[in-house]
C-alpha cells in the first residue's frame, strides 16, 4: 500500500487519483482510436466519455455519502464535498453513468446505442482493472485476515483479486471481438453481446470480490448491497444475449 508519493517535504500526491488520472488519459486515446476502427463517431464517443467521468464521479460519490456513511456526513453536509479524502462506489457511478449515456444515446446522439455498447466494453473492463490497482495501492476495498504469502499487511488483498480477475475478463471481451461472427456462440453474435458478457463476467468477479471483503459495506440483507448488485447485473446481461435482437432501422 503506497497512498501517497511524497514530492517534497509538503507537498505529497495522492496514488489513488494519480492512477485514476492516468488511466482517464490512456483510456480517452483507446476509446478514440476504437471509433476509427469500427467507423463509430469519434464525437459520440467522446460525448460518452465525458458523461461517464462527470456522471460516475458525482454518482460514485453520492452512493457512499447515502449508502456508506450517511451519519458522518449528516454531521457536515460540507464534507461531501472533500472527495479528496476518498469515498466513492463503483456500482453508483456506474449506474448513473449508465443512466445518463443511455439517455444520451436515445434523445441526443440518436445512435444504433449496441454499437457503442460493445465499442465501450474493453475499455471499460481496462478502466476498472487499472481502478482496483489503485484502490490497492490506496489501501481502501481491504479485505479480512490472510495468512497467505500473497496477503497484504495480513489482510487479503481483494482489490489485486479484482484486478486480476477483470484482466482475465478484458482478454475475453478482446479474444471474443476479434473472433469472426461465424465462429462465435450463438448468444455473442448479436450486436451488444460483448458489453452483456462483460455484465455477466465482470458481476462474477465482483460476487468474489465481495466474499473476501472485510471493510464496512453498508446495510445488508443476507449479502451486501453490491452482491445483489452483481446478481442483478449477471441476470440482465444473460437476458440481453438470449433475448431476441430488435431489428435495426
Amino acid at each position: 500500500m503506497f497512498p501517497f508519493i511524497p514530492l517534497s517535504s509538503t507537498l505529497n500526491v495522492p496514488t489513488y487519483y494519480l492512477v485514476l488520472s492516468l488511466t482517464v488519459c490512456l483510456c480517452l486515446i483507446w476509446i478514440s482510436a476504437r471509433a476509427d476502427k469500427f467507423e463509430l463517431s469519434r464525437k459520440v464517443a467522446l460525448d460518452l466519455s465525458l458523461i461517464i467521468m462527470v456522471t460516475g464521479f458525482i454518482g460514485g460519490r453520492l452512493f457512499h455519502v447515502f449508502y456508506e456513511n450517511f451519519e458522518h456526513y449528516q454531521e457536515d453536509f460540507t464534507r461531501i464535498f472533500y472527495f479528496w479524502n476518498g469515498g466513492f462506489v463503483f456500482y453508483g457511478g456506474a449506474i448513473l453513468a449508465g443512466l445518463c449515456c443511455l439517455l444520451y444515446m436515445i434523445f441526443v446522439a440518436r445512435v444504433q446505442f449496441e454499437d457503442y455498447l460493445d465499442l465501450f466494453a474493453p475499455v471499460l473492463s481496462f478502466a476498472y482493472v487499472l481502478g482496483r490497482v489503485a484502490c490497492l495501492l490506496a489501501g481502501c476495498c481491504y479485505g479480512g485476515s490472510c495468512d497467505l504469502p500473497w496477503a497484504v499487511n495480513g489482510l487479503h488483498p481483494t482489490q489485486a483479486y479484482a484486478s486480476l480477475w477483470e484482466l482475465g475478463v478484458l482478454f475475453i471481451l478482446l479474444g471474443t471481438e476479434t473472433t469472426a461472427q461465424a465462429l462465435r456462440p450463438k448468444l455473442l453474435k448479436n450486436p451488444g453481446s460483448i458489453f452483456f458478457l462483460w455484465m455477466v463476467l465482470h458481476g462474477m468477479g465482483r460476487l468474489l470480490m465481495e466474499a473476501f471483503r472485510d471493510d464496512f459495506r453498508g446495510p445488508s440483507l443476507g449479502l451486501s448491497i453490491s452482491s445483489w448488485i452483481s446478481l442483478t447485473i449477471m441476470a440482465l446481461g444473460l437476458f440481453l444475449m438470449i433475448r431476441r435482437p430488435a431489428r435495426r432501422s
